[in-house]
């Protein structure tokens, strides 16, 4: 018997799901095929030296595997009208224009007082950001994203960024304080913004969504991103007419 074996970090522990769940993510080699970015769970397969019968049920376990794994662009194209979300955007890559989907209605309430709406940005890039306090890579990558922002902030390129998972608002109040944060930022406890957005994966943060500016999803960044890979994606797109 031999067994292989995939492991994710979400979040800030470690998922285990046994059998096939979720198969998205992570970059890895793995029993001969390419698992792509975006599962955030543990899988576990057994293979056996079969008897016909089960060969005959590993081979529809092959075939979603093969299913989870192909596809250029985060897009599933079954979804009546709006995105969804199926697979994680290669960093500094764009979903095609042809194969953009709009976002679903978008807002909340702003840690700072008020309510975000996402279609009062139409007509702008915006990235939406979601992060937590609790979120090593996110406290390390948001002052950095900040800081883009400031650079771009008038050239039709807007930021938002959306706290999920907090038990409260002092600790991201206190962030944004300490860390002079400028753009807004929406406090999303249950992380609602997520499936608005078209049912993004929540286990693991931080990650990145670019909307263009008729409001369709352009990019899904799981993990952190640099400036340096995403300046050039949001010029490209506050560019296209």
């Amino acid at each position: 018997m031999r067994s292989r074996a995939l492991t994710c970090h979400a979040g800030p522990r470690t998922h285990s799901i046994a059998g096939l769940t979720a198969l998205n993510a992570c970059t890895d080699r793995w029993g001969g095929f390419v698992v792509r970015r975006g599962v955030l769970h543990t899988v576990q397969v057994v293979l056996r030296p079969a008897r016909l019968p089960a060969l005959l049920i590993a081979i529809p376990i092959v075939l979603v595997i093969l299913s989870g794994c192909t596809g250029k662009d985060a897009v599933d194209n079954s979804a009546a009208g709006n995105y969804r979300f199926v697979a994680a955007t290669p960093i500094g890559k764009t979903i095609a224009v042809a194969d953009r989907k709009p976002v679903g209605p978008v807002s909340g309430t702003l840690l700072s007082g008020g309510t975000f709406a996402l279609s009062a940005d139409r007509g702008k890039v915006v990235v939406v950001n979601f992060w937590a306090t609790w979120c090593g890579p996110c406290v390390t990558e948001t002052p950095q994203l900040d800081s883009m922002y400031r650079q771009v902030q008038r050239k039709d390129i807007d930021f938002v960024g959306i706290d999920v998972k907090e038990s409260g608002t002092d600790a991201p109040k206190a962030f944004v304080a300490d860390n002079h944060i400028s753009y807004p930022i929406v406090f999303d406890e249950p992380a609602k913004t997520a499936l608005e957005l078209g049912d993004l994966p929540t286990t693991g943060l931080p990650f990145t969504v670019i909307i263009d500016k008729d409001q369709r999803v352009a990019a899904v960044y799981i993990g952190p991103v640099l400036p340096a890979d995403l300046q050039p994606v949001v010029t490209s797109l506050a560019a296209e007419s």
